[in-house]
């Protein structure tokens, strides 16, 4: 009977010794998910940096383009950066028409893989008011750079090299609810045909349909919170059934469509949504703006995963307006009220089922 009791003994001391020491750390509230932040990765080479940021589209990791808001919207209390992407105070006052004359507003910029300035798109800043959403067409072969220009009530669409505007849809500055017209539109997204949905958006409440030329083919959509009603059209995501997700923000929803706008389905419950994403592997992820968190939904809009917190600190967010992810897996976030954009890259030995895909490119 020793005997045994010896080899027992014997035997819990080797399990544990086995125990990871992983299994030892305590606390923890794994605010950044299945990613770790570079810290202060955007450096906007201004001194005083205080605008807030609303777009981001990576084009690669050398290649990111990221949008700010240019006037009256820069709300106090939050970080001021300075040049070189460090927190060194907080915002006291909005900005307002006599600061715009000092030159210091910056709409579009270029970042480099270590988030620095390498083109600054001011020669536009006359053109555009607020780029509240900057996006390549993937099947252009061209990359011709689309945006969003919220309080001019337009969609624009430049050269890659941001030299030329050679589209522009809707009347600047006018406000409509029409064919040619507008108001305060949010987003844009493709088919491979070149056709593009508008989510118009913070004041009317459509999904505006046009072809590769920019001729207006349909719409749809009212204020409400019925099926096919709006409260703040923000986003159109396409799967790869070519469905449309669209992010009805203020109503807490989702509302699914057909390319045509025939209503499907409708996922209550989900708050906030200012982006939707679908992605290769099935998924469909959203930034749920006002909670600080990422979700991911299957296609019948069953939760896999989430995560997401608020704050100031690296990592954690306040308003994740928009977000992208380059063709490394790097994903980068418009953390619109800390006035910067993060980026995050995947943990070593992550959960590939937990990191967000690139949006599904569609076969023509």
């Amino acid at each position: 009977m020793k005997f045994r009791y010896a080899l027992v003994g014997i035997s819990f001391a080797a399990c544990a010794a086995a125990v990871p020491a992983t299994a030892q750390e305590k606390g923890g509230l794994d605010e950044t998910g299945p990613y770790d932040v570079v810290a202060g990765w955007f450096k906007p080479g201004i001194e005083g940096f205080d605008q807030r940021a609303v777009a981001v589209n990576a084009e690669d990791p050398n290649r990111v383009f990221v949008g700010f808001v240019d006037r009256n919207d820069t709300r106090a209390g939050h970080p001021l950066l300075s040049a070189d992407g460090k927190v060194i105070g907080k915002t006291v006052v909005v900005k307002d028409e006599k600061d715009l004359a000092k030159g210091d507003v910056n709409n579009i910029m270029v970042l480099n893989a270590d988030g620095k300035v390498i083109e600054n798109w001011s020669q536009w800043n006359a053109e555009i008011s607020i780029p509240h959403h900057i996006v390549i067409d993937p099947y252009d072969p061209a990359h011709h750079v689309w945006v969003v220009d919220r309080f001019n009530h337009r969609i624009l669409k430049f050269t890659n090299d941001g030299k030329q505007l050679v589209m522009k849809i809707g009347e600047k500055g006018v406000r409509g609810n029409d064919q040619n017209h507008f108001n305060d539109p949010a987003s844009v997204n493709f088919l491979p045909d070149g056709t593009f949905f508008v989510a118009d958006g913070y004041t009317n409440s459509r999904v505006v349909k046009f072809d590769k030329n920019g001729k207006y083919l349909t719409a749809w959509g009212t204020k409400g919170s019925g099926p096919s009603q709006f409260n703040l059209v923000h986003s159109v995501g396409i799967d790869a059934n070519r469905r449309l997700y669209v992010a009805d923000r203020v109503n807490n929803r989702i509302q699914i469509f057909d390319e045509n706008g025939k209503f499907l389905d409708q996922w209550p419950n989900v708050r906030s949504v200012t982006r939707v994403v679908a992605t290769d592997d099935g998924g469909i992820w959203v930034a749920a703006a006002g909670y600080n968190r990422f979700a991911k939904f299957d296609t019948n809009g069953k939760l896999l995963s989430y995560w997401g917190l608020f704050g100031d600190e690296p990592g954690l967010m306040d308003n994740p307006h928009q977000y992208d992810v380059d063709n490394a897996g790097n994903l980068y976030v418009a953390d619109a009220n800390n006035n910067r954009i993060q980026k995050f890259t995947p943990k070593k030995g992550a959960d590939k089922a937990k990191l967000m895909g690139q949006e599904v490119k569609l076969k023509k």
